[in-house]
Order: C-alpha cells, then structure tokens, then sequence
C-alpha cells in the first residue's frame, strides 16, 4: 500500500510543478525576482568592478559596501510600506504602488550615477548609491510581500520562491556578466546607463502583474477592527505596550544613528567629536562619553575611523540593539499576556487618552515581532541563529569577488563576465532548479541542510584558486573541461579553472539559495508578511555587512587564502543549526499529529 502511495505521488508532484510555472504569478514572480536582483547586482557587485578600475582601496571599498546596510534594516521601513498607501497610487494595488515607484526611482539613480566619477567624486557616487540600496530595499520588502500574498495551492510558496531565485541570478547575469562585456567595449557610465533604461523598463511591465488587493473600504475597516482588538480582555493595558514600544524603537533609532555617521566618516566626512562629561549618581561619579556610544572612535593615521575596532565593538552592540533586546522584549509581552498580567480587563473603546498613533506603530511594527515571538517560543533563538549564519559564506566576501579576480588574480573583465557571470550565473539557475526539484520530491529542510554544506565546503575551491588553482586545475584537466574550455576564441587553462570554481560554488548556492527563500517563506504569519519577512530578511544580510569592512583589512593583512578557511568555517556552524532546525520542525509536527512531507 505504501508503495502504491509513493507511486502515485511522483506524478502529482510533477503535474503540480508544471501548473504552477505556467500560472501568471509565477510569470510576474520572475519578473520582480529579476527586478530585485538588478540593483543589488549593480550596487553590491559590478560597482566594485568599476570602483576597482578608479583604483579605490580595498579598505574603502570594505566601507562603501556599507550600503548594504539598507537591506540589513529593511523590517525598519517594512510597517511603513505595509500600512501606508502613495497618495494617487493605490488604485495600482496595495503592493505594487509602492514597487512602481522604487523601481523608476531605481532607474533614475543609476543613469545619474553614469555621470560621476567615482575616483574623484566618491562622496557623491556613495550618496547616491545608498538611494539606490535604499529603493531597492524598499522594493524587496514589498516584492517579498507579494510573493507571499498571492501564493496559493497551485502557485505554491515553494515554486515562487525558487522562480524569485531565478529571477535574481537571472539579473546578476545582466547586470554582471552583461554590464562588464559592455563596460569592457563602451565604458562604465554608458553601461549605467543601459541598466538604468532596463530598470525603467521593469517598472513599466510590472504594472501589468496581478496583485494580492482588497477593497480600500475592507481594508478600512479591518483595520478599524485590529485596533480595537488591542483594547479587548486580556490584550495588554496601553502603557505597557507604548514602553515596550519606546524601547524597541530607541534601540533601532541609535542603531541607524551610529551606522549613517560610521559611514559618513569613513568616506572623507567630518563629525567633530564630543566633550565627555560625568554625573554623579548616589554619590558616585560617572563618566559618560558620547562618542563611544555613537562609535565615533579616533581616526587612523589615514584620517579614518578603524573599521576593524569598530566591527568588533560596536557589531555585536548592534546586533543586540537590533535583534537580541526587542526579541527579549517580545517575548517579555508575551510572557505577560499569558500570565496575565497588566492586560486589560474588561473589553472597552479606545478614546484619545490612548495614544491612537502609538497604537498604529505599535501594530504596525512591534506587533508582528510579538506575533512572530509568541509562535515559535524559545525556538526563536535557533531560527535567528540559523538566518544570521546561513547565508554569510558567500554574503560576507562577495563584495571583494572582482578585487579577487581583477585584481589579485588579474583576469580581464571579459574573462571575468564568462566564468563569474555566463556560466557563474547558468550554474546557480540549474542550482536553483535542482534546488526546487529537491524542494518538491525529497524536502525543504533535506534541501536547505545540503545547501550549507555545500556552500561552506566550496569555499575550499576558492582557497585553492588563491594558492595557484593546482588542484583545480588537475580535476579540470581529468575531467575534460579544460579541453572544451579552449576550443572557444578567448580559452585558456587560467580560465577553465576559474570557471570550474565559479560553477562549483555557484551550483551550491543556487540549492541553498531555493531552499532559504522557501524555509523562511513557510514561517512567517500570511497576516504579518511584509514586517516579518523583511525583518528575517534584513537579519540574512546584518552579520556579513557589518563584517565587510574588518574582512577588507584581514584580506589586506593575511590575503584571500586565511578569508576563504575562516569563511568555510562559518557556513559548518550553520550545517549545525540546520540540522537542529530540522529536527524541531519534526517533533513540533509530531506533536500537532501531522509531519509536514516538506520538512525532509
């Protein structure tokens, strides 16, 4: 009988693949998949080629790509993109009138972008950069959202996800291999440009998409009704909820505030810095220095702050402002809320002694966080740990990947637009298809366990390739690759091996890449998609953004060969969390009398 039943469940699963890449949504899904993996490409990749030819330091560039930081704090602006309506835009839908505009502001930058110089005007070009990484952040809160909102049983979460994926990579080949062949021939401004127009372009198709909308007036009133919940038996008494308000928000608010002036200092900019003072508290005397609690620490001998103190000190200082005290503030409410304790005790209306705007914000941003605390209980502590370390071996470096390949290991840029972009980019779309493959007929959390193990062990690769690429070449070579690679105009052995690397590791990211995307769209709340997803989202990217910078240095000081064994390091502490992750989606399906068939 069971064999019967695998028997029939094959077919069904193909036939339900095949729906659903012929549904209109998971057509749009690849359009905004390729529409969100454009401007990341251009401001967090092929930028470092063209900054490289401007002949910018790698320490500089380490800081530039601080950027990346707008898709690190993304959940910050996610309630505001989630609850506000574009006046005159909202007859788009209740998403795509905020994708529109990101996506023609997007398109705008980057065409004024190609009239800078980036070696002579860096200032202006970061300003406009981090824009851009604003926009396109802003554009994947709501373009995760719409993915999540119009997912159904025949355009399934899993299939969007791994489509989304393809969209991406699918950019990275246009705005990577494409914008380096072009740039190679016309120059960069001009390839800016081609972007910008493509850019242009998204926005004015994506008009056509399907949107998950409800009616203005509904959406009123359900929002009327949320409100008044907060003010029923048993929700938390106002007060309670606006200091645990005041809190999170105070945390978030000096988070961005240290990181914008790190930036601006980093990059030339001048921040006098401040007298410290003492209070005296009971009779003690304390000192209080307001420029390590912006970390404005003391200027190197090359008038910069030190990227390697700051990461140290104030990274995990950030992290916990930003993650570790809000979530333990989340689940101090929940803990209350069940006790029973400060709660309100007899259903009533609220009145404008409430604080009505506190209740917005409340709902709008700490809400979701509580929700999202309150359902997974302490198993919170191992999702967080699992996205700030899944994604961070490739996150972490990939900024100083054209460094590494223009510059370390001097490849040209059509060289580098072939292996890293062509067939890089081929590579991690047949990942990404053998990853929803996988997803489909074996398990997400099978899927996203070999995807980091894989992608921490190609590292190894790479480490290789920085010591001369012997063995590479050798496993080239047997293979017949290095054969095939030169019987093209352009071949040689240098590039086989360079391609063989690229295509090994991009493989394991497209896998890792399809089973991410699809594990963190299954645990979000569908109520609460926009916040939640941007916030586990931004969390992927923190931990490798903030340790951009110090890896500049450590490249700098020890070379690419220490970064690549420390980075396959990293990706076995995620292998771990995966495997534990995997192990309580079980029991907590055991538990409810149902194994989901996805969690492998």
């Amino acid at each position: 009988m069971a064999e019967a039943g695998a028997a029939t469940e094959k077919p069904s699963k193909w036939r339900a693949l095949g729906l659903a890449l012929r549904n209109r949504k998971t057509a749009f899904m690849a359009v905004f998949g390729f529409a969100s993996g454009l401007p990341f490409a251009l401001f967090l990749g092929t930028l470092y080629a063209w900054l490289t030819e401007a002949e910018v330091d790698l320490e500089t560039m380490g800081v530039f790509s601080l950027i990346g930081l707008a898709y690190a704090f993304q959940f910050l602006w996610s309630p505001l993109v989630d609850r506000v309506d574009i006046p005159a835009l909202r007859k788009l839908g209740k998403r795509k009138q905020w994708i529109a505009p990101m996506q023609l502001l997007l398109g705008v930058i980057l065409v004024t972008m190609s009239l800078l110089d980036p070696g002579t005007q860096l200032g202006w070009f970061s300003l406009l950069a981090g824009i851009g990484a604003f926009a396109s952040a802003t554009q994947d809160i709501v373009i995760n959202a719409w993915r999540i909102d119009v997912a159904d049983e025949e355009a399934t979460i899993d299939i969007l996800s791994t489509v989304t994926q393809m969209g991406f990579r699918l950019a990275a080949l246009v705005g990577g291999a494409l914008g380096l062949i072009i740039a190679e021939r016309i120059g960069w401004p001009q390839t800016y440009v081609v972007m910008g127009v493509i850019m242009l372009a998204i926005g004015i198709a994506g008009l056509f998409a399907p949107d998950a909308d409800v009616d203005r007036a509904a959406a009123m009133s359900e929002h009327a009704e949320r409100t008044a919940e907060l003010y029923e038996a048993g929700e938390l008494e106002p007060r309670i909820r606006n200091r645990a308000l005041l809190a999170v928000g105070l945390l978030w608010g000096w988070a961005i505030v240290i990181m914008v002036i790190f930036m601006i200092r980093a990059l030339g900019g001048f921040i006098p810095l401040m007298t410290t003072f003492s209070i005296s508290v009971f009779g003690s005397s304390w000192v209080i220095d307001p420029n390590f609690l912006l970390g404005m620490f003391a200027l190197n001998e090359e008038g910069r702050p030190d990227v390697t103190e700051f990461t140290t000190v104030m990274g995990p200082l950030v992290i916990m402002a930003t993650i570790v005290v809000p979530a333990a503030i989340a689940a101090w409410l929940v803990r209350l809320k069940r006790d029973g304790r400060h709660v309100i005790r007899e259903d009533r209306v609220a009145d404008r002694h409430d604080g009505l705007i506190l209740d917005q914000l409340y709902r709008a941003l700490l809400l979701p966080l509580v929700e999202f605390v309150g359902r997974m209980g302490w198993s919170i502590v191992l999702v967080l740990a699992l996205v700030l370390t899944y994604r961070i071996t490739d996150a972490i470096w990939g900024t100083f990947a054209y460094p590494f390949y223009l510059g370390e290991l001097e490849y040209t840029l059509d060289e580098v637009a072939v292996a890293s972009k062509f067939f890089g980019v081929g590579a991690i779309i047949l990942g990404l298809a053998l990853g929803g493959w996988m997803i489909t007929a074996i398990g997400r959390m099978f899927t996203l366990t070999l995807g980091a193990f894989l992608a921490a062990v190609t590292n190894l690769l790479y480490a290789d390739l920085a010591r001369g690429g012997g063995t590479m070449q050798v496993v080239s070579n047997a293979i017949g690759f290095t054969w095939a690679v030169n019987q093209f105009p352009g071949g040689s052995d240098r590039l086989a091996r360079l391609m063989i690397v690229i295509g090994g590791e991009n493989l394991a990211i497209g896998i890792a890449g399809a089973a991410y995307i699809a594990w963190l769209s299954s645990i979000v709340a569908k109520g609460y998609s926009a916040v939640q997803y941007a916030l586990l989202a931004s969390l992927t990217l923190l931990v490798g953004t903030l340790g951009r910078g110090a890896l500049g240095e450590m490249i700098e000081e020890r070379g690419y060969y220490d970064v690549f064994i420390f980075t396959m390091l990293i990706g076995f502490v995620a292998v771990v969390l995966c495997i534990l992750e995997w192990i309580r989606e079980h029991r907590a399906g055991a538990r409810s009398g149902v194994v989901a068939p996805d969690a492998g």
